[in-house]
């Protein structure tokens, strides 16, 4: 900031020399000058007149900055207007509603409770922000299948998609579904008839670290490998990526012959400022808004022949609400006549609620902190939000703390943000300034530290086979696919994989030199592993909590070194993500058959003829079958002769997905 403000008064004192009057014309101005480009423009030519252009009305924030700068509208041209005026063809709107249903939605929330329930309030809260909403996502699949059925049935029966003088965009979610989309489209008679374009390029990095499987591909290789395929036969032209030369022939065909290029699947290219007159009809499934969905649906309304008399929109999203609006705002007077604020009193109206908004969330941080014990070290600040690890309760009792510094971090997160552009406007000294960030950096790693020590650096990586198994169980697909979270491994894979050193160095750096605070970090991580694992072996993970505790008492105590501290933490890491100790029997050699040693008193024979019972008298779906689990139950009887210890090794039995 120091370094921006005197390149400004260095320029502001050696203007540009000019002669005459300076006329500077900025097209797409809401884009470009709202920030530090604009002063360094004014400060060169203090004395031209601006005039900004834009295509997009002035929505929200851009519609204020926009007028700061710019000063009133010289002229709009509103939507209504290029209609009648017969520039553009008028839009025809059409919802598509795909019904979506669970094969048992009961089972599924019984599901979603069960394996959440070792969860706190914030982990589920960010559990169901990456998911979605469990029938949407889970639907995903079968959905889109209906989609390209519906398409398809659309290019046999709609005038202009028939005689193939008119073609379609598809816009989806993401990428992934983009390629998902085209590679159904192939299976149909749509089949090199349409491209996607996308802002993806691949790179072989992309796909180095995706772990693989039978018969499965993560979504990054799944992306990866479409573009590879569909790549295949294309030429790279001079300056161009294979890529690039692909989507400039996909555009260049569908300009100039709709019939050999029908449909385009997009996600966010070619929405805006791509013209192609013989687009008719867009297919929109992706969650959009303001100018955004507005641009989007213009490319359906430029003129082209006698038979083209609309453009068509059909809506797979419920964005009727949002287009509605989109619809009112380019229809609408803007300009300054119609009873608009002075641009002077935006700019300080906005500057001064920007000041409060951030004022309260560093006044709230720091109250929020107030009550850690001195030195307010790291130790310190893990204590206050984590509690004792120690004590099972103290985690839980300590959330409440724990949800505060979080919601509070993003809260001064986004206030700063929006106007750390222009905070001396605000009205902040150049000291007030660097306090500012250094205190956000502070809160952000604190945030940081606390997550980790927490075992709230949620990790969805175990909820993956689960999630699959619902996919499979419950969702009519013609074929399964794999779900890809998040690239980085949780603390105790990161313990496991590359070591306890490496972890305290990658992931601890922000606690270097603290011991105590490592420790507790790591303590908690391995804790919460045991109580999410304890219900599929209780015996097991009962054993290992017990170690954890002589492990830490230790500590404690100043019995054992800090270094062979780490090393014992470190294999008891191990064992917990491997789930068996070394002394295991060799013929135990999957989960059930050790689960169930380990809960017989480690008699193995008992173990293996439960074992072999079990599988042979399971039918098939016996879980939450009333009959069936009952067949369940007979077997084991049939060995252990005791109707309480029946109930008992059912309930391990009942946990283990191999049976």
């Amino acid at each position: 900031m120091d370094n921006f403000e005197a390149f400004i008064e260095e320029l502001k004192s050696n203007p540009s020399s000019t002669v005459g009057d300076i006329f500077v014309f900025v097209d797409e101005c809401h884009r470009t000058q709202s920030g530090k480009l604009h002063r360094v423009m004014k400060a060169m030519m203090p004395n031209a007149v601006f005039i900004g252009f834009t295509g997009t009305p002035l929505l929200k924030k851009e519609k204020e900055t926009s007028l700061e700068v710019f000063g009133g509208y010289i002229h709009t041209y509103k939507f209504s207007e290029a209609v009648e005026d017969e520039v553009v063809l008028d839009l025809v709107y059409e919802a598509r509603d795909i019904d979506q249903q669970l094969g048992s939605e009961e089972k599924i929330d019984q599901w979603f409770a069960a394996k959440t329930k070792v969860l706190n309030d914030w982990q589920r809260d960010e559990l169901k922000k990456k998911w979605g909403t469990m029938q949407n996502v889970l639907s995903s699949r079968s959905r889109m299948d209906r989609v390209v059925n519906d398409i398809v049935f659309d290019f046999s029966v709609k005038q202009r998609l028939s005689n193939q003088n008119g073609n379609a965009i598809l816009i989806a979610s993401s990428i992934y579904e983009a390629c998902k989309y085209f590679t159904l489209f192939q299976k149909t008679e749509l089949k090199g008839k349409c491209a996607v374009v996308t802002s993806y390029n691949p790179q072989t990095k992309d796909i180095t670290e995706e772990e693989t499987g039978a018969n499965t591909e993560t979504d990054k290789q799944f992306i990866y490998n479409t573009y590879i395929n569909l790549l295949q036969n294309v030429d790279a032209k001079p300056g161009m990526s294979k890529t690039e030369a692909y989507e400039e022939n996909a555009k260049k065909l569908f300009i100039k012959a709709p019939s050999s290029m029908q449909l385009l699947v997009v996600v966010d290219k070619l929405l805006t400022g791509f013209d192609a007159p013989p687009c008719t009809y867009i297919y929109i499934d992706k969650s959009m808004q303001d100018h955004g969905l507005f641009q989007a649906i213009c490319r359906t309304n430029r003129l082209d022949g006698d038979d083209k008399q609309f453009g068509y929109i059909v809506d797979y999203k419920d964005l009727f609400k949002k287009l509605g609006k989109a619809i009112a705002v380019y229809t609408s007077e803007l300009d300054h006549s119609a009873g608009g604020v002075a641009p002077e009193i935006l700019l300080q109206d906005r500057l001064t609620k920007g000041k409060e908004r951030l004022d309260n969330a560093v006044e709230g941080l720091v109250l929020l902190c107030e009550p850690v014990e001195p030195p307010k070290e790291v130790l310190q600040h893990i204590h206050y939000f984590c509690g004792n690890s120690e004590i099972d309760t103290d985690l839980q009792e300590r959330e409440p703390q724990r949800v505060a510094l979080y919601k509070g971090t993003v809260a001064f997160v986004r206030a700063f943000a929006n106007i750390s552009d222009e905070m001396e406007e605000a009205g902040y000294s150049v000291a007030e300034i660097t306090r500012i960030k250094r205190q956000l950096d502070d809160f952000l790693g604190l945030r940081e530290i606390v997550r980790k020590a927490s075992g709230e650096m949620l990790d969805l990586k175990p909820y993956e086979a689960d999630m699959r198994h619902l996919i499979d169980t419950y969702i009519d697909a013609d074929e399964p696919r794999k779900i890809s979270f998040f690239p980085d491994f949780g603390l105790l894979d990161l313990i496991v994989k590359t070591g306890i050193a490496d972890t305290i160095a990658s992931q601890l750096g922000a606690m270097k030199g603290d011991k105590n605070a490592i420790a507790e970090t790591i303590e908690n991580n391995v804790r919460s592993k045991i109580v999410k694992e304890q219900l599929s072996d209780p015996a097991y993970y009962e054993r290992m909590s017990s170690l954890l505790e002589e492990i830490i008492a230790a500590r404690k105590a100043k019995a054992i070194e800090y270094e062979d501290y780490l090393r014992r933490i470190a294999e008891l890491a191990k064992s917990v993500e491997a789930g068996h100790s070394a002394d295991t029997p060799a013929k135990l050699d999957t989960p059930g058959k050790r689960a169930l040693w380990s809960n017989l008193r480690h008699d193995e024979g008992l173990a293996l003829a439960i074992d072999a019972n079990v599988r042979e008298a399971r039918p098939d779906a016996w879980r939450g079958v009333q009959a069936r689990e009952r067949i369940i139950k007979q077997a084991l009887h049939a060995i252990l002769h005791d109707a309480e210890e029946v109930e008992r090794i059912f309930l391990i039995v009942k946990a283990q997905r191999e049976y």
